[in-house]
């Protein structure tokens, strides 16, 4: 009876490890935009306090028709932003979405986020696990430019 009961036992512990496996998310903003902007940009900080790597992969908001990954990166001296399949997220670290780095690009606005509204926001992780977070719409400034030393900035 014991011997029958141990791979259920075995599989439970596993299961409750894969659902424990989550993203803790601080510093959620999205940018205010002038009224028909037809995109905005959000930022936040990810950390990924499991023993696994994960990726974001994804994500949607009532905000926007379409929410996609960014990156900004140098071109032959010129900063391009550029759409990413994925942002990493190392086991044990925090990556920081800030401008002039990753981010969240969202697009076809159903209505220009002013300062002080919140915004829904779902993240997608490549173990199919997903995030809601409510963000505060924020004045970003451009020159809060993330630096090639911060972890998360390539």
């Amino acid at each position: 009876m014991r011997i029958a009961a141990l791979p259920l036992v075995l599989f439970s512990l596993f299961s409750a490890t894969a659902l424990a496996q989550s993203l803790s998310v601080e510093d959620a903003r999205v940018r205010a935009v002038p009224p028909g902007s037809p995109t905005t940009a959000a930022f936040m900080d990810l950390t990924n306090p499991g023993e696994t790597d994960l990726a974001l992969v994804g994500g949607v908001s009532p905000l926007a028709g379409t929410l996609e990954l960014h990156n900004h990166v140098m071109v032959e001296g010129v900063m391009q932003m550029r759409q990413v399949e994925e942002i990493p997220l190392p086991a044990g670290e925090t990556v920081r979405l800030a401008p002039g780095g990753w981010h969240l690009m969202l697009f076809d606005l159903t209505r220009p986020p002013a300062e002080g509204d919140r915004v829904t926001l779902t993240l997608t992780l490549d173990n199919g696990e997903t995030l809601s977070i409510e963000a505060p719409v924020k004045r970003v400034q451009p020159m809060e430019m993330q630096g090639e030393d911060q972890p998360g900035s390539h």
